[in-house]
């Protein structure tokens, strides 16, 4: 049986909850090596921080099988409907109610804050990415790390975990390191992990033995320069829909108006915008074909 809680370390000292989620889809293991590496480093150094940082894994029957998931995608059973079920009628709801339960035993009252972030991979290569909701002060939160953002996903895709974390009065985001089996992934979710410590729960980070490595592998050789982005468009795969990307799209790769994007139920699909291409589905589960994303200014 896999353990859910990663890991879960304090200094005793008055301050903020750093809770860390990964592996809510089972074939993204990337945010759970990198948490392992985390813990091992925190247990063996021992670094003073303000409150605690908790690691979660999420969907511990589809990590163990190497699926996304079971019977529905946890990132879509987030609903109010479902966090009211008393008794879970899929196995993504029973995972989505232990993770809640968990989060229970660390409540607001005995933190100055509550902090979360989320740990995912794409299918496709992808340079790495914040995937944050505007509400609350998530916004403002995001744009303290040094990569792409991206608003708005979970305006559009109701049920995903960030989505409930918000609207549970948790700040954070869902940080995309890259493609699911990629080392590269790895170091970016270690890196985010370390920079929220240091942000949300003053660490320093000079005081870990991994440092800089940790840290910079992802800030000054992975991630791009911060830029922000909305989204504009979803193309939704429903049931019994057929849908084929073409070939060789990547994160955030231009696209131009009229350009062929993919094809479904034998139709083709064009894009109406001179744009970015975000989230390109190149495996076999999922319904979310592609996004199209577009700049702003902050």
């Amino acid at each position: 049986m896999v353990e859910r809680i990663i890991g879960n370390y304090t200094s005793n000292k008055k301050g903020p909850l750093l809770f860390v989620t990964a592996g809510v889809h089972g074939n993204e293991p990337s945010g759970v090596k990198a948490l392992e590496k985390v813990f091992e480093e925190l247990e063996k150094t021992k670094p003073g921080i303000e409150g605690r940082v908790v690691g979660v894994k999420g969907n511990k029957s589809a990590l163990e099988k190497g699926h996304r998931y079971i019977d529905e995608d946890l990132n879509r059973t987030w609903t109010e409907e479902n966090v009211k079920l008393e008794i879970p009628g899929t196995q993504e709801q029973k995972e989505m109610h232990d993770v809640i339960k968990l989060l229970e035993n660390f409540p607001e009252k005995d933190y100055s804050k509550r902090y979360f972030l989320d740990c995912h991979t794409t299918s496709s290569a992808s340079l790495p990415y914040i995937s944050v909701q505007e509400v609350n002060d998530n916004d403002p939160w995001a744009q303290k790390f040094p990569t792409y953002i991206v608003r708005g996903f979970s305006d559009i895709i109701y049920g995903a975990i960030d989505h409930y974390m918000s609207r549970t009065g948790l700040t954070g985001f869902v940080f995309e390191a890259g493609e699911h089996s990629s080392e590269t992934s790895v170091e970016n979710h270690e890196g985010i992990i370390w920079l929220a410590l240091k942000e949300a729960c003053k660490l320093d980070l000079t005081g870990i033995s991994c440092y800089p490595e940790c840290v910079v592998n992802f800030t000054d050789l992975n991630a791009p320069d911060q830029k922000t982005f909305e989204i504009v468009y979803r193309h939704e795969i429903k049931k019994g829909d057929s849908f084929k990307m073409e070939p060789g799209y990547k994160n955030f790769q231009k696209i131009e108006k009229g350009e062929l994007l993919a094809i479904s139920n034998g139709e083709e699909i064009r894009s109406k915008w001179d744009a970015y291409i975000f989230m390109p589905l190149y495996q076999s589960q999922g319904n979310d074909g592609f996004f199209v994303i577009e700049e702003v200014k902050v």
